[in-house]
């Protein structure tokens, strides 16, 4: 079905419902489809969540560069952990060491030499 306007042009109506007549308004496409405003809309919707929800993947705050820096962190922190048990493991010992218990006569002069800068008698100390 055809129709032509005021203006010249040439209208093709699609039949639709049980008359199989086109109802006002609706132009069909050159292959005999019609054109939905609605059907770009759904289109255009479809592809913006799909960008959307890819770049809340990569970037957002659950995202892969996230996982990546936290993963990183968590590292370092393992480092920091590891050095500072053996910093506690290392003073644990020092202070076993100069308890009344067991003394360490070495480590008691050490100490009382880099602590409280005492000397012996018979040493000569130089600046």
């Amino acid at each position: 079905m055809a129709e032509v306007t005021e203006a010249g042009q040439t209208l093709e109506w699609a039949p639709c419902g049980r008359t199989g007549k086109a109802p006002e308004g609706r132009r069909v496409g050159k292959n005999g489809t019609r054109t939905s405003l609605g059907g770009v809309i759904y289109f255009l919707g479809i592809i913006s969540a799909g960008l959307y929800f890819t770049f809340a993947a990569v970037q957002g705050d659950y995202g892969l560069f996230q996982r990546v820096r936290i993963l990183a962190e968590a590292e370092a922190l393992k480092t920091q952990r590891d050095a500072l048990q053996a910093q506690v493991t290392d003073l644990t010992n020092k202070t076993h060491r100069l308890s009344d218990d067991y003394l360490d006569l070495d480590l008691l002069d050490e100490q009382a030499r880099e602590v409280l800068g005492m000397v012996r008698a018979d040493e000569i100390v130089l600046r």
